[in-house]
């Protein structure tokens, strides 16, 4: 592959997954946080977190991007304290493009979990209370194991939207070489200048490859976990 591709075409693949698999993992404890609270908890308010939870898959992405700009730019509120204490710069970074990714694919990773845990039996959770299990251990001895596939599905979920991600990201973080240059914004480079069809062409089709093989992982795993629950 890397012989099929240039160096540029490689470098926007390998940081499209490196973008991806951050945003992913940054996601995860929040998400299921967020799940679990969503799934389990009764408390006011509760309708406006699932919806803000939810307002990147209402807002076009160019908006969302640009409310991270304001946010998480070097000047904004965020930005700008990340930045004068901790030397952290988001916007036209890579890091940012995680970021924008992120929060793109947090609607998908939380909903896929929250669907998960709220299908797991209470009585199972009661039981193991009344034995003298604490909420902390009965969460992660026995509604963790048994919502593990729809973490699964929703990891994945997070990780393909990341990789497809386009408008959030070139309007945070821009469309630089080497540095922001996923591979949508790659593709949509190539659309722009004659001749680049090819290299569009090829980008696509790694991109639909890397879809297809995160779905077909996906799949496997929530199988096999399911399958190892079933024989506990």
């Amino acid at each position: 592959m890397i012989d099929w591709l240039s160096p540029e075409e490689w470098t926007a693949v390998r940081l499209s997954l490196i973008v991806a698999t951050t945003a992913m993992i940054a996601s995860l404890p929040f998400g299921l946080a967020i799940a679990f609270v969503l799934a389990r908890g009764r408390f006011w308010g509760k309708s406006v977190l699932d919806a803000a939870v939810h307002l990147p898959l209402i807002l076009p992405p160019v908006v969302t991007g640009y409310l991270l700009l304001i946010w998480f730019g070097r000047r904004g509120p965020v930005g700008q304290v990340l930045y004068e204490y901790f030397g952290i710069v988001l916007s036209f970074r890579w890091t940012g493009a995680a970021l924008a990714s992120a929060v793109m694919g947090f609607p998908l990773m939380v909903r896929a979990m929250r669907l998960s845990i709220e299908a797991v039996d209470r009585k199972l959770e009661d039981a193991a209370g009344t034995l003298g299990a604490s909420p902390a251990w009965v969460f992660a001895a026995v509604t963790l194991p048994l919502c593990l596939p729809g973490i699964i599905v929703g990891m994945i979920l997070s990780f393909a939207k990341a990789m497809g991600e386009f408008g959030a990201t070139i309007t945070f973080v821009s469309n630089i070489p080497g540095e922001t240059q996923t591979l949508p914004s790659a593709i949509y480079t190539f659309t722009q200048v004659p001749g680049g069809e090819a290299g569009a062409l090829r980008l696509t089709l790694i991109s639909i490859a890397i879809s297809v093989a995160a779905l077909f992982i996906s799949e496997a795993m929530a199988r096999l976990v399911a399958r190892r629950i079933a024989a506990a």
